[in-house]
């Protein structure tokens, strides 16, 4: 490692260059202000163009390298700061270190913030989600929550309010991964599909990669969600303490040690937030029926942050996540979820490179329990710690990094046909990654390629990446990405089933048939290629548009057999692979694409969102398209707020979607399962209900649509302290969507109706 690490840091040689490096801050409370801009204006200065400039990162990190020598004017200003100005002196083969302080001045409107901190970015297959645009979406009960956020992306489909699940253009859940601060999250969304487990008032930004992300990322096939917190407050302590007809919340956050300039702080934060929905529901909502609404969770999130005076800093998280619901007389849910973890950050002084590393550990373990009394359950722990180094050029930048993954999984399931499927083995991981970013002023690149490694399959992966953007005009960009992805992991369930709450993993397995389609299978991985290609065109200062299209190339994917009859013994091999199996092979493929609107300004926010998607699967016998190939999907969401002395924030959303697919009922019959082999008295015993099923999913569910609307008015009592009321209409005009059809009892069963909620929030 140490010799690593003499690699990591080259010292600059003796040349008449030298660099100057930083973090930008907002001098009031010590944030690091991601996307400021710092540049030179002496250097290659054109008339209205500003010299040698960059911006910072999401740290607030700034390298201006392969300077001459000599003194300059080092110039520094952010959207909502005042620009700053003043002398610095470059030394010859050396670092300059200059930290800049901005003081909060006239506002910018949101829109330019955006666009400046998206200038070093090729933004290709992605959306920054920023926590105020969270706030504008209708909240339940006035939480907003960064679920329902998602829900309005391009190319996401949720399906359902009742164990719904994300599926990011044409992948299942299992092939996306969740991230928080670099730990991985296996289930970022509580059972009733309203709420996930992040508190948005500790979210500092949010990145979704729904395709053709880069090669910083692995492990998944289909999408990337990254999500960061925000620090504890530096200068005071304060609080928030919230309740509503459906949670409750308490967040606390303060100083161990106070911000000062050019000195080392440190501060805290707690959430907890936990869920009364099971109880208010038999007051508030019995006209719904409270035995569909036994739904109670609670998060808890704990960080403590330490910032040096040089500019680095060390992180340490813990979280808590439960969820249980019980339906009455039928099912028991519950799972669980905990991790910790650091990071850390280092800038030496006299090196080009930049390094952060981590540790993190996180365990996720559900169970069902129900009348058969045939136990579901799974569990996936494990741990994951790495480096990465940043290496600044005098236009663009280097990235590379190793990561090592280990995991358990240990599972058990019973299939449609009563024969268990279990596993418990124990996994390990090994990546490796390099990033090439070219910034020039009309392109950005971003030249990937990983190597992925996974040791318990005994088989890797090398994957390139490719990212562009390219800006001939003023406002217009057009973007193009590919690459190669793999992962291990699977789902605990079917992709086939319409509706179910229990969500487990498992690790790639060894038992996969030998042969798919005729041709040999030659490694274990799921893997997948990806192209994106798409323009974005900022219609004025307001608004912009932007129209994306992909394809992706499901080559292998691994599936739960859910037509296995047999055991896969020896008294079996007489059988058809197909009946003894555990699991299957499929490919598939899904592709579209999707065009959204975007205006901003300080009172309104409009954003509308059209998706157009095909997703088809071939499991060796038969061509079908999964339960989430929902073909037209439409979002609509404004915001606005009335009023100046006294402001009131109104939220709609609406959400149109074509039907699902879904399986027809042709039949029923008698089912014995023989669960007591050649003993079992089929006779004079009684067998249960069996349906005969149609083609898969040959059928159509109904068109989905929904109104969502909140109100919200605030009162401040004095500088510190603020009170928050907050109404809203979940399914405003009472829409009837469907959720499923009880084939045994002959029964539709419909999605949460018209629930109203109001809440207040005391900030402090």
């Amino acid at each position: 490692m140490a010799a690593l690490l003499l690699l990591a840091f080259p010292v600059l040689g003796q040349t008449d260059k030298g660099d100057v490096r930083g973090f930008v801050y907002n001098s009031e409370n010590g944030d690091r202000l991601a996307g400021a801009q710092v540049w030179i204006p002496e250097i290659n200065r054109a008339p209205s163009v500003r010299g040698r400039s960059i911006l910072a990162d999401a740290d607030g990190f700034f390298a201006l390298t392969g300077i001459v020598a000599g003194s300059y004017t080092l110039m520094a200003t952010a959207p909502g700061f005042d620009t700053l100005s003043f002398e610095i002196l470059v030394r010859a083969g050396a670092n300059t270190k200059q930290d800049i302080y901005l003081h909060g001045g006239q506002l910018i409107e949101q829109v330019e913030i955006t666009a400046r901190a998206n200038r070093k970015q090729t933004l290709v297959g992605a959306t920054n989600i920023d926590p105020k645009a969270i706030a504008r979406l209708p909240s339940v009960g006035g939480e907003p929550d960064i679920v329902q956020y998602l829900q309005v992306l391009p190319g996401v489909v949720f399906s359902g309010d009742q164990g719904g699940q994300l599926y990011i253009r044409g992948g299942s859940p299992v092939m996306n991964k969740v991230l928080f601060d670099g730990m991985t999250i296996y289930n970022p969304f509580h059972s009733i599909g309203l709420f996930s487990v992040f508190d948005t008032d500790l979210i500092q930004s949010a990145d979704v990669y729904s395709a053709g992300f880069g090669a910083e990322y692995g492990g998944r096939i289909s999408a990337v969600v990254d999500i960061k917190s925000r620090d504890g407050d530096r200068n005071r302590f304060r609080g928030k303490t919230s309740v509503n007809t459906f949670t409750s919340k308490l967040l606390l956050e303060g100083p161990l040690k106070k911000f000062q300039r050019y000195d080392g702080n440190s501060s805290f934060a707690v959430s907890y937030r936990n869920s009364y929905l099971k109880q208010s529901s038999k007051l508030l909502y019995n006209y719904a029926n409270p035995d569909r609404l036994p739904y109670n969770f609670g998060d808890l999130f704990v960080k403590l942050n330490a910032n040096s005076a040089n500019g680095g800093y060390s992180r340490l998280y813990a979280f808590h996540f439960t969820d249980d619901v019980n339906f009455p007389g039928s099912t028991h849910y519950n799972w669980a979820s905990t991790g910790f973890g650091g990071k850390f950050m280092v800038v030496p002084e006299q090196a080009k490179t930049r390094v952060d590393g981590f540790f993190l550990y996180s365990n996720y373990r559900i169970q069902q329990m129900e009348s058969d009394a045939r136990p579901r359950e799974s569990s996936i722990g494990g741990f994951n710690m790495g480096m990465k180094f940043l290496y600044n050029f005098k236009k663009d930048e280097f990235k590379w990094g190793l990561e090592m993954n280990g995991f358990q999984t240990n599972f058990q399931l019973y299939n449609s046909n009563n024969r268990r499927i279990e596993q418990q083995e124990s996994t390990t991981e090994i990546n490796l990654f390099g990033n090439y970013k070219i910034i020039r002023k009309k392109l950005l690149a971003d030249l990937g390629l990983r190597w992925q490694y996974y040791a318990s399959l005994s088989n890797g992966s090398l994957e390139p990446r490719l990212q562009l953007r390219y800006m001939p005009f003023k406002g217009v960009g057009f973007k193009f990405a590919a690459g190669l992805y793999s992962q291990n992991l699977l789902s605990a369930i079917s992709d086939r089933d319409v509706v179910n709450l229990f969500y487990g993993f498992l690790s790639g397995p060894d038992n996969l048939p030998k042969t798919f389609l005729g041709d040999p299978v030659t490694h274990r991985l799921q893997k997948a290629g990806h192209l994106v290609a798409g323009m974005d065109y900022r219609l004025t200062r307001k608004s912009s548009i932007n129209l994306e299209s992909f394809y992706k190339d499901f080559s292998q994917i691994t599936n739960i057999n859910r037509s296995k009859l047999f055991e896969d013994d020896e008294f079996n091999q007489d059988k058809d692979a197909r009946l003894r199996q555990d699991y299957i092979i499929e490919r598939g493929e899904a592709y579209g694409g999707d065009i959204s609107y975007k205006f901003e300004d300080k009172r309104l926010y409009v954003w509308l969102v059209y998706s157009l998607t095909w997703v088809n699967r071939n499991d060796g016998y038969l061509k079908y398209q999964p339960i989430f190939d929902r073909r037209h999907n439409a979002n609509a969401m404004i915001s606005y707020t009335a009023g100046k002395r006294s402001p009131v924030d109104f939220s709609l959303r609406w959400n149109f979607g074509s039907g699902f697919p879904f399986t027809q009922t042709q039949g029923y019959y008698e089912k014995y399962d023989f669960s007591n082999g050649i003993g079992s008295d089929y006779v004079n015993s009684n067998g249960e209900l069996g349906v005969v099923y149609a083609s898969l999913n040959q059928g159509r569910l109904p068109y989905y649509h929904r109104l969502d609307f909140s109100a919200k008015h605030s009162w401040k009592l004095d500088a510190q302290r603020k009170v928050t009321a907050n109404f809203s209409l979940t399914n405003v005009y009472n829409r009837a969507n469907i959720f499923y059809y009880d084939r045994i009892q002959q029964k539709r069963v419909d999605q949460l109706p018209i629930l109203p909620a109001v809440g207040f929030q005391y900030e402090f």
